[in-house]
């Protein structure tokens, strides 16, 4: 396979509302910053793909919208996804594994602020049986988090913990919405407090990709992909066990991850106890600094935390305050859909 790197990053501030820009407006600024790192126009991008969700919008083919930002003409090789960026940047990875391309810009964004974004991703349940009763994003993770709790993993202390450690950390990074310590604030839906859940956010995110020694022109210290997979759990809830997650192991195990060990990972767990699942599918040791940025208990712009993830595994690689990083993104309701990357920067 060729060598493929993330050679720059770039994010919006994530805020609880942003009434006066559009979501052309909102992204233009990220794709100026992420290409400028870069030195490249849109003219040298290979191949574009984007993540969004109409849903989010309210309008059908929203996605197209924002191409306006980008630069449609004269005509691009481009592509979208609807799901979060993570899965864009996966379409846009195997793009260029094949040799369609030597670049490519990925970029995801979501305003979660105009609607109920609780009850706009009950649409992501099963229609028959789950949906019609519309237990909302919170309440199905007050499930797992009290099928987490009665099977003795976790206790309350320990995920106000988790928030704490994940907010303290996100004092230091410029974009989170929720930087710095606060306290865990009353029930949602039991077991789980506002500090439990993520902020509603409304943001966007970028990536540009590149092979080879393209890659190397590009970004002192690229960071590689050495491998990416995604594995989907079963539809219906009532079959799974809530208090694991088998398809982010699996693809954990498919990306590599389990070969050597990673000294960070930037894990996409919205809820304080979807940390818990994950470290112990992902088998995160204590040695692991997990969610250095804050995480998505930070920010979690709908769309784009997943690819956030990736991003900020990459900054870290970038920076050469990590090695070999572990990024994750997930969608649907209590980890029903699972990406894992290893990414490693070259020697020092």
């Amino acid at each position: 396979m060729r060598d493929v790197a993330i050679v720059a990053f770039a994010q919006s501030d994530h805020r609880r509302r942003t009434d006066e820009c559009s979501e052309v407006d909102m992204v233009m600024p990220v794709l100026h910053s992420v290409l400028a790192q870069t030195g490249l126009r849109t003219s040298d991008i290979g191949f574009t793909c984007s993540g969004s969700s109409d849903y989010l919008a309210g309008r059908a083919f929203s996605f197209t919208m924002t191409l306006d930002g980008v630069g449609a003409w004269p005509p691009i090789s481009e592509s979208h996804v609807e799901m979060d960026g993570a899965w864009a940047l996966y379409e846009a990875w195997v793009k260029l594994l094949t040799g369609e391309a030597d670049t490519a810009l990925v970029y995801s964004y979501g305003k979660s602020s105009p609607g109920s974004v609780r009850d706009v991703l009950t649409r992501q349940l099963d229609p028959y049986y789950v949906a019609p009763l519309w237990p909302d994003s919170v309440a199905l993770a007050a499930l797992q988090a009290q099928a987490l709790i009665d099977a003795g993993e976790t206790d309350e202390p320990a995920l106000a913990g988790v928030a704490a450690r994940s907010r303290g950390d996100a004092a230091g990074n410029p974009h989170a919405q929720l930087p710095g310590p606060r306290p865990q604030g009353d029930y949602l839906v039991r077991p789980l407090r506002t500090g439990d859940c993520p902020p509603i956010s409304d943001g966007a995110a970028a990536v540009v990709l590149a092979a080879g020694d393209r890659a190397r022109a590009l970004c002192e210290r690229p960071a590689w992909i050495r491998g990416m997979d995604h594995r989907i759990e079963a539809h219906s809830l009532g079959v799974r066990d809530l208090t694991d997650s088998p398809s982010a192991r699996l693809a954990a195990e498919r990306a590599g991850a389990f070969e050597r060990p990673v000294d960070t990972a930037e894990l996409h767990a919205p809820f304080t106890s979807q940390e818990v699942v994950l470290r112990k599918a992902l088998r995160l040791g204590d040695g692991v600094r997990v969610n250095p940025s804050g995480g998505a208990l930070a920010a979690n712009t709908v769309m784009a935390a997943g690819l956030v993830r990736l991003g900020e595994a990459a900054a870290r690689i970038q920076r050469g305050e990590s090695d070999r990083a572990l990024a994750h993104a997930t969608s649907g309701p209590c980890l029903q859909q699972n990406l894992v990357a290893v990414l490693e920067g070259e020697a020092q």
